[in-house]
């Protein structure tokens, strides 16, 4: 199971909202070999850690693709510059956030033997499964609506296990769906 998390809390000069962006970015993804089985409803978030910038609207898909996870990674870049993304710090607002939460059961980087099995993926930036999606519950209120029994293939716990600590948490702002 592939897990792609998508955000969004400004509009671009193309889109007169956060969730028309993330409509015309699923409409984008079968041009890059990713195909949604499942979506999410929308949701309207706080951001986390909270801040003054607008409100983000989030979903979660699973996704089917012939793409290695490095490969994945590199088009979901791709889809959010083509949006006018740009990362300069940490956690500011975003056209397009689109996150890859889990490939699989794989776990990386990983190292096998004391080798690294996956070629240049501290260059990638890339963790999986996403190193926060167990601590934002905007994550896990859309994943828990579409599978809620997938387990994280590293703390062992089910979406449904995680969410549960979390909506215990008072530190995950607040979370509704859109109509």
């Amino acid at each position: 199971m592939i897990i792609i998390g998508l955000g969004s809390n400004l509009t671009g000069q193309h889109f007169d909202s956060p969730k028309a962006v993330l409509e015309a970015a699923l409409i984008k993804m079968p041009d890059y070999g990713i195909e949604i089985k499942i979506l999410s409803r929308f949701y309207e978030t706080e951001p986390v850690p909270k801040s003054d910038q607008p409100w983000f609207i989030n979903a979660v898909a699973l996704v089917e693709t012939k793409l290695s996870a490095e490969e994945l990674l590199h088009s979901l870049h791709e889809i959010e510059e083509s949006f006018g993304r740009k990362r300069r710090i940490k956690w500011e607002a975003r056209i397009l956030d689109l996150d890859l939460l889990a490939y699989g059961d794989e776990i990386y980087p990983r190292k096998d033997k004391g080798q690294e099995t996956v070629q240049d993926n501290a260059s990638l930036g890339m963790i999986i499964p996403h190193p926060r999606l167990q601590e934002r519950l905007f994550v896990l209120e859309p994943l828990s609506e579409i599978c809620p029994h997938w387990r994280h293939p590293v703390l062992g716990l089910t979406v449904d296990e995680l969410r549960h600590d979390m909506k215990r948490r008072s530190d995950q702002g607040i979370i509704r769906p859109l109509c």
